[in-house]
């Protein structure tokens, strides 16, 4: 399979992992982020407009759910190559767990300190009634997409390996 295509559906697999993950989080009455805000938020980046005091006070866009859910997943895609310039092609031909979680743990970087500003959250969701708990959630979510890359790369190469 050409590399690109790999790291493509790598970072979709886990991506989606970690939409899995927040579905059963919500089943349980754990919201996570709504990505129509994400989307919102890019919308307004077009018109000029990057922080916002919070993004909920934001007209909404139009499509702003689709354009959130598709940035999501190309943010997804970009930090599976993030993972191959890291540790480089050998980890896709023998992935470990250790690398994909340093990664998803990297991640953590984007919401903490340009997203969650952004959108009037503060540095980390400084500004928010329980940054602690919005932290923890981050943590436990990022780690769950460093999960996915590393099972999404299993998967991939598995079903490779049987053409």
């Amino acid at each position: 399979m050409n590399l690109f295509f790999k790291i493509v559906f790598i970072g979709i697999g886990a991506t989606f992992i970690m939409d899995v993950y927040a579905f059963i989080l919500k089943l349980f009455g754990i919201k996570g982020l709504d990505y129509r805000f994400l989307g919102r938020w890019i919308g307004h980046i077009f018109k000029g407009k990057f922080y916002h005091n919070p993004i909920f006070n934001a007209p909404p866009i139009k499509y702003e759910q689709i354009i959130g859910q598709t940035a999501h997943y190309l943010i997804g895609i970009s930090f599976a190559f993030l993972l191959v310039l890291f540790f480089g092609k050998k980890w896709l031909e023998s992935p470990s767990l250790f690398p994909a979680l340093i990664i998803g743990l990297l991640t953590m970087i984007a919401p903490f300190f340009i997203m969650q500003p952004a959108f009037g959250f503060g540095i980390a969701a400084s500004n928010l009634p329980n940054p602690n708990k919005i932290r923890m959630m981050s943590l436990l979510i990022h780690s769950v997409y460093g999960f996915g890359l590393y099972l999404t790369c299993l998967l991939v190469n598995r079903v490779v390996d049987s053409l």
